[in-house]
Order: C-alpha cells, then structure tokens, then sequence
C-alpha cells in the first residue's frame, strides 16, 4: 500500500512539472507574438518616416539607396593555364579477329572467352586428317624419287644414261620436296595460335563447326599498345601539337594520369569539324579498350597573371567591368579579359591584382554607391 501511494505521488509531481514547464512555454509564445507585433508596427513608422523625409529631402533619399550589405572578394596574380577538355575512348592497336586459315572441321577449342593467353599458345584445332593421309602419300613418293635420282646421279657420274634422264629425276625429287614443304606449312595452319600476348574477348566458333579461311574464330585483343583517341575541335589547328602535356581521367576508375600527345590527325572530318588526337597510355591495370577517358590538353599559359571569378565581370556598351571597393564605396572598373577556364577569367589590363572586389550583392550596387562590407 505504501508503494502504491509513493508511485502516485511521483506522479502527481510529474503532472505538476509537465503543466508548469506548458506555462512557461505559452507565456514566451505570447511575448513573442506581442514581440513581433510591436517589430511590424515599428518597421511601418521607420518606413513611414523615411518616405517623409526623402519627400523633404532627396540627397537622403540616394544616401539610402547606396548603403548596401555586401561580401568582398580578393583579385589574385598567379599562373594561368587554359585546358581543351575532349572526351575520348582507349583504343588497342591489336584488336583483332583471328580466321581460320584452311578448310575443316573444329576439333578443339581451348580458348574461353576472358581468358589471357600468351604469345604462341594454342586456341583451337582444325581436323587435318586429310592432309597428314597427303603428306603420308608424299613422303612414301618423295623417298622413291630420291633413290630414283641417286642412282641416276651415280649413272650420271659415270657418263651412263642421258642428261635428260638425270635432269627429270632431279626436276621431280625438288618438286616433290616443295610439294611436301607446302603441305606440312597447311598442316600446322590447323593448329590455331595466339599471334601475341593479350586476352579472348569473344569466342567465335563452336566444337564440331565446319571453317573455311578468312572465317572469324576469335576475337583477341592485345594487353600492350593502348592509346587514347579523341576528336578536338578544328579551332585547336596549329595550337594543338604533338608532345603537348595532357591530363588523363578514367571516370569509371577515378583515376589520373599524365601523359603526352602523340600524334595529331591531318584530316578535318567534315561532319563534326574535328580532327583525331591520339594519346599515349601507359601500362595500366584495369584499363580496357572501349573505355572512357577525358582528357585535359593544356593549350594556353601565362605567368603572373591577374585572375578573378568570372561571374563578377559584368556587360555594358563600353565593355566588360566589375565592382572594387575603395573605401567604403563601389567604384566600376573596365578591364579586358582575356581566356577563361572553369570559374576563373584572366584580366589583361584594367586590374593590378591587389584589388577588393564586390562579392555576394555585386549586382545591386552601383558607380559610387555606399556599401557596408558583411563580416
């Protein structure tokens, strides 16, 4: 029973507690709205009263349209770089499709599909039955010819038997000899092999096909000589040279290179305007051919340059300017602006670089208006 009456006491003092701490809270609500009546009221004669005294007098009037609430900025001197960004592809100079280069059927296939393989081994095998029963048939010939012209040759030696005899033998043991070479050259054609170190991309062909030269059976690409290849737009002719420094960047990877140009096209495609520009890779793992790269090709620097955002450098019919602060007050100054590279925009004249430039409420102001600088 004690228990029972501590436990409803501490609810009581819970209850107390909630409902005093709700008082409070309505009080403060209350003094704020009153708080923010007597604000409204107040702001209504500030403004009432200003449009008195501007009717009285118009200099105030100007004064307080100057004084503005702004943010600064620094102009700076630093190095200025230019970059042509082109979107290319890595390209292999040993993407191929291996044929087959004689008649038969396909008796193995060793190569799958992902597989890496070195230079010379075996991918698939063509049925040469038929050609190890001719080259049998030539051996057994080419071994009775050439006793054939020994005798003869011995004969020869000993002024027996004609020329003609002699010179038959000989015409055909070498003709049987050429015929063989041939045929034994046809036979390892059968044996299909990876003409360089690299990787099956795609398995062409299946076991028991019937192939005939020049038929695709493999497509094998290699794991060296990679580049990459871009269009750049014809405007970069004569800028864009070979040995140029370039930034390379792998989305897929979030990877960075630096690399050089290699090789400029002599050709403008007329259907885009552009012309090819080839880059060299280096060894790199996870790179594969077909992959996207953008490449960052520096075409334009100046040392100590002056440098500031360009959304600053506003318009008129005199040319381009933006706003410095000189002591309290808005001053226009026109430049003239030179490349632009992302955010920035390099001035040629008009600016020394140590100048305080109007930030956050550059589009409000005005040639010599008031400006309070936010801290």
């Amino acid at each position: 029973m004690k228990t029972y009456s501590r436990f409803l006491a501490l609810i009581m003092i819970l209850l107390a507690a909630s409902c005093a701490k709700k008082e409070e809270v309505d009080i403060k609500k209350a003094e704020l709205e009153s708080k923010k009546k007597e604000y409204s009221q107040l702001k209504s004669e500030i403004d009432a009263l200003e449009k008195e005294i501007t009717a009285l007098d118009p200099q105030f009037g100007q004064e307080q349209r100057k004084s503005i609430l702004i943010t600064t900025v620094d102009s700076k001197v630093d190095d200025f770089r230019h970059f042509v960004e082109v979107t290319g592809s890595v390209v292999s100079k040993k993407n191929v499709n291996i044929s087959a280069e004689v008649s038969g059927r396909v008796q193995q296939v060793a190569a799958i599909e992902g597989m890496r393989v070195r230079k010379g081994e075996i991918l698939a095998r063509v049925d040469a039955e038929t050609l190890d029963r001719n080259r049998e048939e030539l051996e057994k010939q080419l071994e009775l010819a050439t006793i054939v012209f020994e005798k003869q040759e011995r004969l020869w030696d000993q002024q027996i038997g004609t020329e003609i005899q002699f010179l038959e033998a000989k015409n055909r043991k070498e003709i049987l000899e050429k015929n063989l070479a041939s045929l034994k050259t046809q036979s390892d054609r059968t044996t299909i092999r990876a003409p360089f170190d690299g990787t099956v991309e795609q398995v062409m062909v299946r076991l028991g096909e019937l192939v005939q030269p020049g038929l695709p059976m493999f497509q094998f690409i290699g794991e060296r000589d990679l580049f990459i290849e871009g269009d750049v737009s014809e405007r970069y002719v004569g800028i864009l040279k070979k040995g140029d420094s370039v930034e390379v960047y792998f989305p897929s990877l979030d990877k960075r290179i630096t690399t050089k140009v290699t090789a400029i096209g002599a050709v403008i495609n007329p259907n885009n305007r552009t012309f090819k520009a080839e880059v060299a890779l280096p060894a790199m793992a996870d790179v594969k051919p077909n992959m996207i790269a953008v490449m960052r090709i520096k075409d334009y620097e100046r040392e100590k340059s002056v440098i500031v955002p360009n959304y600053l450098i506003l318009q008129d019919n005199k040319g381009d300017y933006l706003y410095v602060v000189e002591d309290n007050v808005a001053k226009r100054k026109y430049i003239k602006r030179g490349k632009t590279y992302q955010e920035n925009t390099e001035v040629l004249e008009g600016l020394e670089g140590n100048e305080t430039l109007v930030d956050k409420g550059f589009r409000e102001v005005g040639e010599n208006f008031k400006v309070n600088i936010a801290g």
